[in-house]
């Protein structure tokens, strides 16, 4: 016991010093622009990813879709298994954080054992009870520094968590919109297959009274044939998008489907300035910076290699051959004392650990910047997309409008008897070609709204 107090006014003082080795945690510096090139007055800022984030998708205002996104954090198995490692990466934080404090053990044992010589057979009883106790002193902050290289992990595994939601979400959400749009092109062909229906009928029958020529026949039944082979060709697309969408909710495709229905959801205006907090939230940007906290940790750690482990221990107990007599006085066993351990010749290994750590943390900060580079890229990306796209699909309108107007007056004109039907043809072709384009720049249009939220992290909202 006196050695204990000798001891002790030491460790407080290396205790109160507080020390720990190794460099504490600056995130790394970036040199940002002040504004996204592709949209004045949007800026940017660091990353803020714990900032709450609202329903991102209920801009669209689209029952249907809300449903299906909200079943994604809850039903989508790469989800589980990431949330699964979030609490394994939690669990890890814990068993650090015990690590600095003193661990408790008992062992209890009773032994009868037996043995013959000379003829004679003798038999002895073993009783024994022991409480130890053991402290390794974290006087270098060795501890402390793996306990914030595992806490930044943890928190890197719940930005990795929040960023693997967010791309399914937004996966089935341009999933979504892609099947909707998909509905509306086999709709326009199932218009107009009955159209070229109509048309054909009608040949047919002027053929047969000797009114018109084997060619027209045949240009009729080539249009007809060739509509319902597109229409085919987009059954199967449509029902890879379900598909898509069913593994996306964690189900199995067979046991999914989505109903044809009309597109009602309304196409989010693209704000003329948002807050810089919102490419702040993006989770891949997040947990770039929490790796670099766990490898700057990940040194201190190295570094507290060249210094000794300092451990206090103590044990207690007793032990009898008798049972009866255990908690006796004259049975009482105990041991007290600390225990300092260290490396004195390694040859290097200790350094070697120490550039490791320190290149690993060099290429976080490397990964981290390239993130924030990537993120900015994408935002730039998505904004001269959706930037131009609104003028190509007013364009694209004009365009519609002048082909159907131009189908509407040769269908007229070849009823009227002024024109063959080939020009008919042309014109119903040039119409259904349009109003396909149309379609499918508006699918781009939907696909690069819910692209853009999520490059910014989710959501117009700060």
């Amino acid at each position: 016991m006196k050695m204990s107090l000798k001891i002790t006014p030491l460790l407080t003082v290396m205790l109160l010093a507080g020390c720990a080795v190794g460099p504490d945690y600056q995130r790394p510096s970036m040199a940002m622009p002040t504004h996204f090139k592709e949209a004045k007055g949007w800026t940017q800022a660091m990353p803020q990813d714990a900032n709450s984030k609202s329903e991102w998708w209920l801009v669209y205002h689209d029952a249907t879709l809300a449903s299906l996104l909200k079943q994604v954090s809850i039903s989508n198995q790469n989800v589980a298994s990431y949330a699964a490692q979030y609490r394994e990466a939690q669990a890890l934080v814990g068993q650090s954080r015990a690590e600095l404090l003193p661990s408790v053990s008992y062992d209890a044992s009773s032994t009868r054992s037996g043995s013959r010589a000379s003829g004679q057979r003798s038999v002895s009883n073993s009783h024994a009870a022991d409480l130890s106790a053991s402290w390794e002193l974290d006087v270098w902050g060795k501890l402390r520094r793996t306990l914030e290289e595992n806490h930044a992990s943890a928190e890197a595994s719940k930005a990795e968590l929040a960023n693997i939601t967010l791309s399914a979400q937004s996966e089935l959400a341009q999933d979504y919109f892609q099947l909707r749009i998909i509905d509306e092109k086999i709709a326009l062909y199932q218009r107009s297959i009955a159209a070229y229906q109509r048309y054909l009928t009608v040949i047919e029958n002027k053929y047969a009274a000797g009114s018109e020529s084997r060619a027209t026949l045949a240009q009729a039944q080539m249009q007809l044939e060739s509509a319902r082979a597109s229409a085919q060709d987009y059954q199967w697309q449509r029902a890879q998008m379900e598909h898509a969408i069913a593994l996306l909710l964690g189900r199995a495709p067979a046991d999914f489907s989505l109903p044809v229905a009309k597109l009602e959801a309304a196409l989010p205006a693209i704000p003329n300035s948002v807050p810089s907090q919102l490419l702040q939230r993006r989770p891949d940007i997040a947990y770039a910076e929490r790796n670099v906290a766990a490898a700057n940790a990940a040194v201190g750690v190295a570094i507290a290699g060249y210094y000794p482990d300092l451990t206090l221990s103590a044990s207690g107990g007793v032990s009898s051959s008798a049972i009866n007599s255990l908690f006796s006085l004259p049975n009482r066993v105990w041991s007290l004392g600390p225990e300092l351990s260290g490396t004195l010749l390694d040859f290097g290994a200790t350094s070697a650990k120490v550039e490791q750590a320190r290149a690993a943390y060099d290429a976080s900060v490397a990964s981290y910047r390239q993130s924030v580079l990537t993120g900015m890229g994408e935002v730039e990306d998505y904004l001269v997309q959706l930037n131009t796209l609104q003028g190509e699909i007013a364009a694209q309108q004009r365009a519609t409008d002048a082909a159907q107007e131009s189908a509407r007056v040769t269908r007229n004109q070849y009823d009227a008897g002024m024109i063959d039907y080939l020009d008919v043809a042309t014109t119903e072709n040039s119409s259904l070609s349009a109003q396909q384009s149309l379609l499918s720049l508006q699918s781009t249009q939907w696909v690069s709204s819910v692209g853009l939220i999520a490059a910014l992290g989710g959501g117009w909202q700060p």
